[in-house]
């Protein structure tokens, strides 16, 4: 169901409400596995959009972690408590939206494998990569292998199948100027959040070393031998996440 440009999947019903945030380029099918791996796990609705300018979501005019939230959290129940899991790019958005600034509650957040250190070349990198006109691909397989090589997930999924559309030949659904959103301030995140924050990284996660998060929390959780989409390789090892995000 999209609203207001924004596509959201509902699983379930009921409270506490638990939001699935996907990482940068990716789409809300990353957390299928894990949410069929939950079952009765987790008591109430759980909440997976496309973010924008990904999937079946519309682009922003502009990207900030600011913009992205404020348009998650306009399709979302104002007032309504909802703890947040979120990858990568969504775990900082997980981490924006707990600080109370879009009118929306959170009581506990999770932000996994996010990376807190940029260098000038990685955001010089980026900022190309946002400036890139989006390549038209001859066929769908062609299409497919690109969005699941940049959403970190070739050879993990067969298939991102909200990552490709068919216009004038195939595209990725995904809007390149998303690359352009900059260095998220973690620490200042951290201090801002209202709720319960966990950090989070798989052990041989190279975009959130161990290293990194330590400094921000001592007490970050390790998910052994798994990397950057952990969600992805291994949904079961992320349930003592979920379990600290219940109310």
């Amino acid at each position: 169901m999209a609203t207001d440009g924004v596509f959201l999947a509902r699983h379930g019903s009921g409270d506490p409400a638990l939001l699935l945030l996907h990482g940068l380029g990716a789409t809300g099918e990353v957390w299928d596995g894990l949410v069929e791996s939950l079952g009765g796990r987790w008591a109430g609705e759980i909440l997976v959009p496309d973010l924008p300018g990904h999937g079946r979501s519309a682009p922003l005019a502009r990207y900030s972690f600011g913009a992205l939230a404020a348009a998650l959290a306009g399709v979302l129940e104002p007032g309504r408590p909802v703890a947040v899991l979120g990858h990568s790019l969504g775990g900082v958005l997980g981490l924006t939206l707990a600080s109370g600034w879009f009118g929306m509650p959170v009581p506990a957040v999770c932000g996994l494998g996010i990376k807190v250190r940029w260098s000038e070349p990685e955001l010089a990198k980026a900022a190309e990569l946002a400036a890139r006109p989006a390549k038209v691909f001859g066929t769908r397989a062609e299409a497919m292998d690109r969005a699941l090589k940049v959403a970190g997930l070739h050879g993990r999924l067969p298939s991102l199948d909200a990552g490709v559309t068919e216009s004038a030949g195939w595209r990725l659904t995904l809007d390149t100027a998303v690359f352009g959103v900059g260095a998220p301030d973690v620490p200042g995140l951290l201090a801002a959040c209202r709720g319960t924050a966990i950090l989070a990284a798989g052990s041989s996660d190279p975009m959130s070393p161990g290293e990194h998060l330590r400094e921000l929390q001592p007490d970050f959780a390790s998910l052994a031998g798994l990397g950057h989409n952990a969600h992805v390789e291994n949904p079961k090892a992320l349930w003592p996440l979920v379990d600290r995000l219940t109310p």
